[in-house]
């Protein structure tokens, strides 16, 4: 098995080294080819990429599209695997890779995605978050449709769990990405790919053995920003609806908020530490409400003057999103 690896880089930083030294710590099987698809560095982005054996191809940031700069990258290369990662994901320990190519010896399986752990300056709720999701532990967990269902047909949770993926640290099989291409799409190209898997009859695997280390510093009005395209995504594709009116989004934040402070301050953080977490706290709670909220009236693209408002929102919202 030849295996590739594409990431899309742009001002990666310092944490770059990190991020580099893991893909080239990787033992039996290692990487065949590294390639990375640059939107026009200017921090030495480029000049690290080469210096640890990359081939870097470059393109002008206005191209950059999650699927199709992906698409890209994965043309260029040749393996049977292609793994997908993120300027800002590290690889845990040397094993990494053979973990994440080991479910491919079931030839259903088009797709692997790895388990993910924050980094330690992770947002208290951030990090509990991370660590929940998928919540399916640290084995192999191989999602398919069951014996004569349709996707369809399903509860929308149901249909998010059989499909969910995520390319901040997965495989692709090159042959399912041929009858399936991420792109173009802006946002949520990777459960694009999941659901259009599962809904030909072939599976995808969460590798929870397999860890990469994640996470972002980000405002909580950053969050709300990605958790509304999530949601018109979620909307678009499954008819995802977790806030449907005005009146569940003033519970939502009334309640959400009470249960995250509440499990901030059950940490027992130096006093300091815990006020600026209770403040992002309830910052996070509130645009997440609105984000699930307005995310899935964005999604449900309504022939109306405040469907185009919406419309006109998110490609505000979902600028400089990675």
């Amino acid at each position: 098995m030849r295996i590739s690896l594409v990431m899309p880089t742009w001002n990666a930083g310092p944490l770059l080294d990190e991020v580099l030294a893991a893909v080239r710590a990787q033992r039996a099987p290692a990487f065949d080819e590294l390639l990375a698809i640059d939107s026009g560095s200017r921090d030495g982005t480029v000049e690290k990429l080469l210096a640890h054996g990359f081939r870097v191809a470059s393109i002008p940031q206005r191209e950059f599209d999650h699927g199709g700069t992906r698409d890209r990258g994965i043309a260029m290369t040749t393996g049977d695997v292609v793994v997908l990662l993120v300027q800002d994901a590290t690889l845990q320990g040397t094993d990494w890779l053979a973990k994440m190519v080991a479910p491919f010896a079931d030839p259903d399986v088009a797709g692997v995605w790895s388990r993910q752990t924050p980094r330690p300056k992770c947002q208290p709720v951030m990090k509990r978050r991370i660590l929940g999701w998928p919540g399916w532990g640290d084995g192999v967990t191989v999602k398919r449709l069951p014996p004569g269902a349709r996707l369809g047909e399903l509860p929308p949770f149901e249909q998010l769990m059989l499909c969910a993926f995520d390319n901040v640290a997965s495989a692709i099989r090159r042959t399912a990405w041929q009858r399936f291409p991420l792109g173009p799409r802006r946002f949520g190209e990777d459960v694009f790919f999941g659901k259009r898997v599962i809904e030909a009859g072939l599976a995808l695997a969460h590798q929870g053995g397999a860890v990469a280390m994640h996470s972002h510093d980000r405002s909580a009005w950053a969050e709300g920003k990605r958790t509304f395209c999530d949601h018109r995504n979620l909307r678009s594709l499954f008819g995802l609806v977790g806030i449907p009116d005005r009146a569940c989004l003033d519970g939502a934040i009334l309640h959400g908020t009470r249960e995250h402070c509440d499990y901030v301050k059950s940490l027992g953080l130096p006093a300091d530490e815990e006020a600026a977490a209770l403040r992002w706290t309830v910052e996070y709670v509130k645009w997440q409400c609105w984000g699930q909220y307005m995310g899935a009236k964005a999604g449900a693209r309504l022939p109306s003057p405040e469907g185009a408002f919406l419309r006109l929102l998110g490609k505000r919202l979902e600028r400089g999103i990675g």
